[in-house]
């Protein structure tokens, strides 16, 4: 079977792709490889996937139903096995390989769940609540967390570290394109101030959101596709907060809507309303402003609309 990446995933990737990476290239014989070293056959590639890795739904030599994942380096794939080994099977996805030298480095041999079924299929009342009960089951102490210094004893990026390089691009981004500026300042300030005192330091999804939360068979919803990352737990429920962000532009009672998924989120999950307020404002701004810098200009406008309702 020919392993043709999805044209989604050859986008995204290509806004992102170091200068000289070949991974797009050798992906369809490391598919190959990956799928006879285990003995695999293959149902299908999942179409239109996701926008960092290949999916292919297979079934193991004992006819089992599986998913083998591909992702490059800088998806962080290594940190994702750590994490679901971590977790495992805790309301996220089972990882079938716990081991890093079994699986080679990139492939994930995963539980198969519903690949089309995610919590965008329910109503939003009722998807924010299953959404709250998952992230409640994800959130635990990082592996081997010690007495000492938090941020040291994990091997997981912590939320200090990765928006530290995200505030660095955001300052960037801001210089050249003015109007940027008010809502780019607020963010860093934010940044900082939620940085000086976190209340507890969790291992988090990192990438949370409706469409990472699949139907299973072992339990009704499982989360997949984390980029762990180690820090408080309103940085996770940030991303959540701003999902179907085109139907609250869309309608007139979007900036309110917005206030009061905060206030019910924050609520429902028992975490400070003013922290989750300052990291959804963060995270929004940042991936506005990434989606200008990789030519995005709508999806920047709507994230920036977001934020300024914040």
């Amino acid at each position: 079977m020919a392993f043709e990446p999805p044209q989604r995933l050859v986008r995204a990737l290509g806004e992102t792709a170091p200068q000289g990476d070949d991974w797009l290239e050798r992906l369809p014989e490391a598919a190959q490889q990956a799928v006879a070293l285990r003995e695999l056959t293959v149902e299908r590639v999942q179409v239109p996937g996701g926008r960092s890795s290949l999916v292919v739904l297979v079934r193991r030599p004992d006819g089992t139903p599986a998913v083998l994942k591909l992702a490059p380096p800088r998806a962080r794939p290594e940190s994702e096995r750590a994490a679901l080994a971590h977790w495992d099977g805790l309301g996220a996805v089972q990882l079938l390989e716990p081991l890093a030298g079994e699986a080679g480095e990139g492939v994930l041999l995963l539980e198969r769940l519903h690949p089309d079924v995610s919590l965008r299929s329910l109503p939003e009342a009722k998807a924010l609540l299953e959404a709250a009960g998952t992230l409640r089951r994800l959130w635990v102490e990082p592996p081997d967390h010690g007495a000492g210094d938090a941020d040291a004893a994990h091997s997981f990026e912590t939320v200090a570290e990765r928006t530290g390089r995200q505030a660095a691009a955001m300052r960037a981004g801001a210089l050249a394109d003015p109007e940027a500026v008010p809502l780019v300042e607020a963010a860093l300030a934010a940044r900082e101030e939620l940085l000086a005192a976190p209340p507890e330091h969790r291992l988090l999804h990192g990438t949370f959101r409706q469409s990472k939360v699949l139907a299973g068979e072992r339990s009704p919803w499982l989360a997949v596709g984390p980029d762990p990352v180690v820090g408080e737990c309103a940085f996770d429920l940030a991303r959540l907060v701003r999902d179907r962000v085109e139907d609250l532009i869309a309608s007139p009672s979007g900036a309110a809507t917005t206030r009061r998924r905060v206030k019910r989120l924050a609520e429902s999950l028992d975490v400070d309303q003013d922290r989750l307020r300052g990291w959804t404002l963060f995270r929004a701004v940042e991936s506005g402003m990434r989606a200008l810098r990789v030519g995005r200009p709508k999806d920047a406008e709507l994230l920036l609309e977001f934020a300024g309702w914040l």
